[in-house]
């Protein structure tokens, strides 16, 4: 019994992965610069590829420790990674998108090559 239901849990966390995943990857089609495409790529995929993981360890017992240290992993560097491409671009002079209000970033470089 406990089995049928780890498993259809683990079919749910993998068809809701699904989702996002299809949530991420349309976000990065339809977004219009770089930025917003990194919070789409990052938010939506970083959800989906947990749950599918977590999800997929529920289905294959014997896989659920690795799932779980693949989905903590996943956790701690997809947005730290993002956040680092993201402030690299910026500074390579790739500039938001014009509907993008306030640019508050603008302000703290500013600051920052005024005191050097």
């Amino acid at each position: 019994m406990v089995d049928l239901i780890l498993g259809w849990t683990g079919v749910v966390l993998v068809f809701i992965g699904v989702f996002f995943l299809f949530l991420g990857a349309l976000g990065i089609f339809r977004l219009p610069d770089l930025f917003n495409r990194l919070q789409a790529g990052t938010k939506a995929t970083t959800l989906g590829v947990v749950s599918t993981t977590i999800g997929v360890g529920l289905i294959a017992k014997g896989w659920l420790v690795f799932s779980l240290a693949l989905a903590i992993f996943l956790l701690m560097t997809n947005p730290i990674s993002s956040h680092a491409l993201g402030r690299a671009s910026y500074r390579a002079g790739v500039k938001p998108y014009k509907g993008t209000n306030p640019d508050l970033y603008a302000e703290k470089v500013k600051k920052e090559s005024d005191q050097k």
